[in-house]
């Protein structure tokens, strides 16, 4: 670049003629013209692409083969190693590796897809669902993460739950809409089969049933990606793995997914501080324009749940997923609803609640209600010490004195009547029934009869006083009182 500056500053400013410049400076003609021409050297071009005889007439096959590859699966594409062998084998081509490796990179790069930059207006939101690993309870555990963000202001919502599937998809919902403060007005998802049975033609989508409920209730407009476009929401797959590096980074140790969730949000709630890059204000700012942009939240709260059928089997038992659950031993064998929640798993027979169970989400366990074969047991109380749901199921002393009360007053019925007054479990409380078996030991009062009688008397609530709040027409009501005198007229002996 010296020298270039040098000879252009005494040449045009006419210290020296190009002639001398030449024979000075051992120039040719056409080169010292080019110096003069550009303030800088402009490098090497080219008029034409160089020629390349030995792969030329190949790359019309070269180029065939990647997109035919665009159709076949990911992981059986060809590699710049397996063209180089068709080539050689197929077409005669006598070149090397290199030069093959060298027009694959250049065809995909000049074929690599360019992504269009997207508006975001106030109010939308785009959800998705990732993976993270933690250590739950001492275990290595997988926990589903769902994600809602909102592309606008950057806030980000995160829960675990442990899978995805519909309840947690609906549950996330819930908990994010009212993290945030109102329902987004639209809300972009990919084509998961929790909210899609069918992908028609574009981006219309025959969705599931209990998508529709949630849109139903919340009132958002949904938008489905394209199918392998990813891209369209962008905004959220690039925040997941941010939460993921920012969150859960360390891994956490945790007793309880209560207490990661507790830490979580306690980092999206952090987050909201942060600026984004290219925005005047934090993120928490910014979210004030989104919520005023949302829709309200419903008066009444959304169940986030899953209704499926189940058989109960001869064990009174309804599989519910891998698991099951127990009910009442008068509805084995009937046809029953389970409504599964993130929490607990409800079975309903017609109208009726028959059983509820904390949600197992482990795979291949059994969750019994010793109550629910308390029925059964009573007609067979032989079974009574080796009744499999009735394991471990750790009940007052009093109980136990109870029992070998019973046995020991009656040696064929004890154990029936036991049953008896352990029955009235399906009616009252552990902490009333307990009151009354300890009240009838004091008294000496331990038949099944006497029993029930104490728990019902000491369940009774007297009535509370009737309140004329909100019924101003019985105010007008007058009873007149009652002359019992008068009835006096009806003891005096009556003369023949």
């Amino acid at each position: 670049m010296e020298f270039w500056k040098e000879v252009r500053r005494r040449v045009l400013t006419h210290e020296l003629s190009q002639r001398a410049a030449c024979a000075e400076y051992g120039l040719g003609w056409h080169t010292l013209q080019k110096i003069l021409a550009h303030t800088e050297p402009p490098g090497y071009r080219k008029s034409r692409p160089r020629v390349k005889p030995k792969i030329d007439e190949f790359l019309p096959v070269i180029h065939q083969i990647l997109v035919d590859d665009r159709q076949a699966p990911k992981k059986q594409r060809h590699t710049a190693w397996r063209i180089f062998e068709r080539l050689r084998d197929e077409h005669q081509f006598r070149g090397k590796y290199t030069i093959v490796k060298g027009a694959v990179r250049s065809w995909k790069q000049s074929h690599q897809e360019v992504f269009l930059p997207l508006s975001h207006p106030p109010g939308e939101a785009q959800v998705d669902f990732g993976e993270a690993t933690i250590q739950l309870a001492g275990q290595e555990t997988k926990v589903a993460l769902f994600v809602m963000t909102l592309p606008y202001s950057g806030a980000i919502f995160v829960q675990a739950f442990p899978r995805e599937c519909t309840e947690t998809f609906l549950e996330g919902h819930r908990l994010a809409v009212e993290y945030f403060g109102g329902v987004p007005r639209r809300i972009s998802y990919d084509n998961s089969a929790i909210a899609v049975i069918e992908v028609l033609q574009g981006r219309e989508r025959k969705l599931t049933r209990e998508f529709l409920r949630l849109q139903s209730h919340y009132l958002f407009q949904e938008h489905f990606c394209l199918v392998r476009r990813p891209n369209e929401k962008g905004h959220v797959e690039r925040l997941l793995g941010f939460a993921r590096r920012r969150f859960l980074v360390p891994v956490p140790q945790v007793a309880s997914l209560e207490t990661l969730n507790a830490h979580l949000r306690g980092g999206c709630q952090s987050d909201l501080q942060q600026q984004t890059r290219g925005r005047p204000v934090p993120k928490g700012e910014l979210l004030q324009e989104d919520q005023a942009a949302f829709l309200p939240l419903p008066l009444q709260s959304f169940e986030a749940r899953r209704i499926e059928t189940a058989t109960v089997d001869s064990q009174s038992l309804a599989r519910f997923e891998t698991n099951d659950y127990s009910v009442p031993v008068k509805y084995a064998h009937r046809r029953l609803l389970v409504v599964a929640t993130v929490a607990e798993v409800r079975l309903v027979y017609q109208d009726q609640l028959v059983a509820r169970h904390p949600r197992c989400w482990q795979r291949a366990q059994i969750l019994f209600e010793p109550i629910h074969y308390l029925a059964l047991l009573e007609r067979k109380p032989g079974g009574f010490d080796y009744a499999r749901p009735l394991e471990n199921w750790q009940l007052p002393e009093c109980f136990g004195l109870l029992r070998r009360r019973l046995e020991a007053a009656d040696p064929r019925s004890g154990t029936r009547s036991y049953i008896r007054v352990l029955r009235q479990l399906e009616r009252f409380s552990l902490p009333q029934l307990t009151g009354a078996v300890q009240y009838a030991l004091d008294i000496d009062v331990i038949d099944p009869e006497s029993i029930r009688t104490i728990v019902e008397h000491r369940a009774e609530r007297p009535v509370a006083l009737f309140s004329l709040d909100g019924r101003p027409h019985l105010a007008l009501v007058r009873v007149e009182t009652t002359n019992v005198a008068a009835y006096g007229a009806l003891l005096t002996e009556v003369s023949p």
